[in-house]
C-alpha cells in the first residue's frame, strides 16, 4: 500500500496542508532528505532547513506555511517523528515457529505464535508468550515467565526464576538475573552470600545492550512499567525502579536503592546502596549520590547537592585562581612590610 500525506497524517492525528495525495517513500532528516521523503521541523530554523531541502513534505508543529512543501500539522513534531518511523522502517518480520537447532526443554510453555530462533535455549518450566520474539542464541532459565509480544535480541541471558512482563524488549547481550554481588569475609577469605531471590520486570521496560540486572539476595530486584535502560548499565541486587524512569548510559545502581516513578538519571551516575531517590528525581551526569534524595529535585556533582547548591561550589571553586593570586600578592606585600612601621591604612594592601 502507498503512503500517501493523507494517510500519514491520519495515523498521526493531523492535519495536511498541501496536497494529500502526495506518496510519500521514506523519511529521512533535512539535510539527506531526497525527493518524496518526510521530514520534520520543530522550530523555525528547522523549518528554514526543511524548505530548502529536497524533501517533499514536512511534519510540523506550529502555524508554518510553504508554497513549495506539502505540511503535516501536528500536535507535536517530536512525538509525531516517533510515532511516523515505524510506517516508514517496521521491525524486520518473523514467522511463528522454533528452528531446528533450538533447544526446548519438555516441560515448556511456547506459545505457537512466538518465533525462537537459532541456538536458543529454554530452560524446565518456563512459558513464554504470544507474538514474543527470541533472537538467536537467547538463553531463558528454568521456570522464568517471558510474558507477550516481547522481542529479545541475540544473546540475552535471562536466569533462572526471573518473571518478564509484556512487550518487553532486551537488546543484545542483556543479562536478567545474575547472581548480586554479595559476600561475608570470613576467616581470611570472602564467602559468597547465596542470592536465592530473583528479578520482575513490568511491561513495556526496554533494557539496552549489555544491560545487567542481579537478582535479589532475598525477594526480588524490580523494574517499573514503562522504565527505559540505556546500554552498559548495572543495576545491583535487591534495586526497585519506578514506573517510566530514564537511566542513561554506564549508571551503576548499588544494591537496595529504590527509585521512584519518573526519575531521569544522566550517563555515567553512579549511586550508592539502600538510598532512597524520590519521584520525577533528576541527576546530571556523572554524579556520585551519597544520599537520600527528596521527590521533584535536581542533583549534581561528585558527591551530589542540590542543584543550586553545587552550582555555588562550582562558582567558588573557579574564583580558587583569583583567589590565590590575591593571596600570593598580599603574602608578597606582608613579607616586603615585615618590620617595619606604618599606620594601619600604611599595612593594609
Amino acid at each position: 500500500m502507498e503512503l500517501t500525506a493523507e494517510i500519514i497524517a491520519r495515523h498521526l492525528n493531523g492535519e495536511v496542508i498541501g496536497d494529500k495525495d502526495l506518496v510519500l517513500t521514506g523519511f529521512a532528516p533535512a539535510t539527506t532528505a531526497k525527493p518524496g521523503e518526510l521530514t520534520f521541523a520543530e522550530n523555525a530554523s528547522f523549518f528554514a532547513k526543511a524548505e530548502q531541502s529536497e524533501a517533499s513534505a514536512i511534519l510540523v508543529d506550529q502555524e508554518f506555511t510553504s508554497a513549495t512543501k506539502t505540511l503535516i500539522r501536528v500536535a507535536s513534531s517530536r512525538i509525531a517523528f516517533a510515532q511516523a518511523l515505524p510506517i516508514f522502517f517496521p521491525d524486520p518480520a518473523v514467522e511463528p515457529g522454533i528452528h531446528p537447532t533450538a533447544v526446548i526443554a519438555p516441560s515448556a510453555s511456547v506459545d505457537p505464535s512466538a518465533h525462537v530462533g537459532p541456538h536458543c535455549v529454554i530452560g524446565e518450566k518456563v512459558t513464554v508468550g504470544a507474538r514474543t520474539v527470541l533472537h538467536p542464541r537467547v538463553t531463558i532459565g528454568p521456570e522464568s515467565e517471558i510474558g507477550s509480544e516481547c522481542v529479545f535480541f541475540p544473546g540475552v541471558t535471562v536466569y533462572h526464576r526471573c518473571q518478564i512482563g509484556n512487550r518487553v524488549r532486551l537488546h543484545a547481550g542483556a543479562v536478567v538475573g545474575s547472581d548480586g554481588f554479595g559476600y561475608v569475609f570470613d576467616r581470611g577469605e570472602h564467602r559468597k552470600v547465596p542470592q536465592v531471590g530473583n528479578v520482575i520486570i513490568h511491561d513495556d521496560v526496554e533494557l539496552g545492550a549489555n544491560v545487567t540486572v542481579d537478582r535479589g539476595t532475598l525477594g526480588p530486584t524490580i523494574i517499573g512499567k514503562g522504565t527505559k535502560v540505556d546500554n552498559l548499565v548495572q543495576i545491583g541486587h535487591n534495586v526497585q525502579l519506578g514506573e517510566h524512569c530514564v537511566i542513561v548510559a554506564q549508571v551503576g545502581v548499588a544494591g537496595s536503592t529504590k527509585l521512584g516513578n519518573y526519575a531521569q538519571i544522566g550517563g555515567q551516575v553512579g549511586i550508592a546502596g539502600h538510598l532512597k531517590i524520590g519521584d520525577r528525581v533528576m541527576i546530571a551526569a556523572q554524579s556520585g549520590v551519597m544520599h537520600d534524595i527528596p521527590n521533584d529535585e535536581k542533583w549534581f556533582g561528585s558527591p551530589a547537592q542540590p542543584d543550586r547548591q553545587a552550582k555555588r561550589v562550582l562558582l567558588a571553586i573557579q574564583q580558587l585562581p583569583r583567589l590565590m593570586k590575591r593571596m600570593s600578592e598580599m603574602e608578597t606585600w606582608l613579607r616586603g612590610r615585615g618590620g617595619r612601621g606604618g599606620t594601619d591604612a600604611e599595612r593594609r594592601p
